[in-house]
C-alpha cells in the first residue's frame, strides 16, 4: 500500500511539475526587450518549409513573454533567397533560415550542413549533428563567416525531380541543363548535366519557358504546390544527392553572445522543435501529394542502377579530390563518412529489413 501510495504521488508531482514548468511565466517583466530580424530562403507559399522559421518565431515569443520577438521575412523581402547567409553575416539581420548548401560556391564544405550526395538520411544527420560531434564540425567551419549554427528542419530524402524526357543512360544526361543546387549538381556536371543554381520561386517560369529541362526541389508536398508536373511529367526517384536535406538557422556571432543565457537557452530549444516539427509535417503531407500528383497523370520514375552507379563513383571522386586541396572539407568529411558508415551498418540490421519485409507485403 505504501508503495503504491508513494508511486501514486510521485506521478502526480511529476505531472503537477511539468504543468507548472509550461504554465508559468519564464521570464520575469524586467527581462529585456530584445527585437530581431529572420530572413527565409523561402518563400511564404512553401508553408512547410518557411513555416519552420514561424515556429522559431512563435515559440520564442510564447516562451519569454513576448520578450524575444522575431520578425520573418519571406525570401526576397529583404534580399534575395540565396543572399540569406550573407545578410546575417553582413549584419544586415541577425539570423536566417536557409541551407548551407546553397553557399557551395565559397566553399564545398558548406555541403555537409545540409546535404551530401549518397550521405546520411535525416535520422542520422540528427544523430551526427547532435551526439557524434557534427555541431562541433561545423561551427568551427561556420565561425569563419562570422555565424552561429542551429538544426532548423529536414525534408527527410528528397525526389529526383521533374524531367520532360525520359533518362534511362548516362548519354540521356548529357546536355541537360538542370535546377540543382549544392554538390549535386558538381556530380551531375561530371555526369553531362549542365546544374542551373535557381530560388525555389523562380523555377516554375524557368521549366515552363525551356529555359531549363529538368529540376529537382523537395518532395511530393512542395512540388504539387508549385506545380512543376504541369510542365515536366517524368517524377522521378530517389534524390541520391539529397539522402536527407537540413535547414539550418544561422545567427550573426556578435548578436547571439550578446544575449543573455537565458534567451540563447530559449532559442536552442525552439529551434529544435521546428527541426523535429519540419520532418513530421514532410512524412505527414507527402503520401498525401503523391497520390495526387499519380492521378493527375505523373509519370514515376525510377533512376537507373547504371546512373546510380555512375553518380556514385563520381562523388567519390569529388570528395576524394576536395578533401586533397581542402583541408577543411577533409576535416568534416573523414568525421562524417566515418559516421556514415557505422549508422548504415546498424540500419541496414533493422530499419532495411523490416522496411524491405513491410513494402513487399502491402
Amino acid at each position: 500500500m505504501q508503495r503504491r501510495d508513494f508511486l501514486k504521488k510521485a506521478s502526480l508531482g511529476a505531472a503537477a511539475g511539468t504543468a507548472a514548468t509550461v504554465a508559468a511565466p519564464a521570464f520575469a517583466q524586467s527581462a529585456p526587450t530584445i527585437k530581431w530580424r529572420l530572413t527565409s530562403s523561402f518563400p511564404k507559399s512553401l508553408d512547410t518549409v518557411y513555416g519552420g522559421a514561424e515556429v522559431l518565431a512563435n515559440r520564442l515569443r510564447a516562451m519569454t513573454n513576448g520578450k524575444f520577438d522575431i520578425r520573418v521575412f519571406a525570401g526576397g523581402e529583404i534580399v534575395p533567397g540565396l543572399q540569406a547567409l550573407d545578410a546575417v553575416q553582413q549584419g544586415t539581420v541577425e539570423v536566417c533560415h536557409t541551407c548551407s548548401y546553397y553557399y557551395v560556391g565559397k566553399d564545398k564544405t558548406f555541403g555537409f550542413g545540409t546535404a551530401v550526395p549518397f550521405g546520411m538520411n535525416a535520422r542520422q544527420m540528427n544523430a551526427w549533428i547532435y551526439y557524434g560531434g557534427g555541431q562541433k564540425l561545423l561551427d568551427e567551419f561556420y565561425a569563419n563567416y562570422n555565424v552561429v549554427s542551429f538544426l532548423g528542419g529536414n525534408t527527410g530524402t528528397q525526389m529526383g525531380g521533374w524531367w520532360r524526357k525520359e533518362v534511362k543512360t548516362v548519354a540521356d544526361l548529357k546536355g541537360i541543363k538542370m535546377r540543382i543546387a549544392g554538390l549535386g549538381g558538381t556530380v551531375f556536371s561530371q555526369l553531362g548535366v549542365v546544374p542551373q543554381q535557381i530560388a525555389g520561386g523562380d523555377i516554375y517560369p524557368a521549366l515552363e519557358k525551356g529555359t531549363i529541362d529538368a529540376a529537382e526541389w523537395i518532395g511530393p508536398y512542395d512540388d504539387e504546390k508549385l506545380g512543376f508536373y504541369k510542365v515536366a511529367k517524368n517524377y522521378y526517384y530517389p534524390g541520391w544527392w539529397e539522402p536527407s536535406t537540413c535547414f539550418h538557422f544561422f545567427v550573426n556571432k556578435k548578436e547571439w553572445d550578446k544575449l543573455p543565457k537565458d534567451y540563447q537557452e530559449a532559442f536552442q530549444a525552439a529551434a529544435y522543435e521546428a527541426n523535429v516539427t519540419v520532418m513530421a509535417e514532410y512524412d505527414h503531407k507527402n503520401p498525401i501529394a503523391l497520390s495526387k500528383l499519380l492521378q493527375n497523370g505523373v509519370k514515376l520514375q525510377k533512376f537507373s542502377d547504371e546512373i546510380l552507379a555512375a553518380a556514385y563513383k563520381a562523388a567519390q571522386e569529388l570528395y576524394a579530390d576536395e578533401s586533397s586541396k581542402n583541408p577543411a572539407f577533409k576535416k568534416i568529411y573523414t568525421e562524417f563518412d566515418k559516421y556514415r558508415k557505422s549508422q548504415n551498418a546498424w540500419f541496414s540490421i533493422a530499419e532495411m529489413r523490416m522496411d524491405s519485409f513491410l513494402q513487399s507485403h502491402r
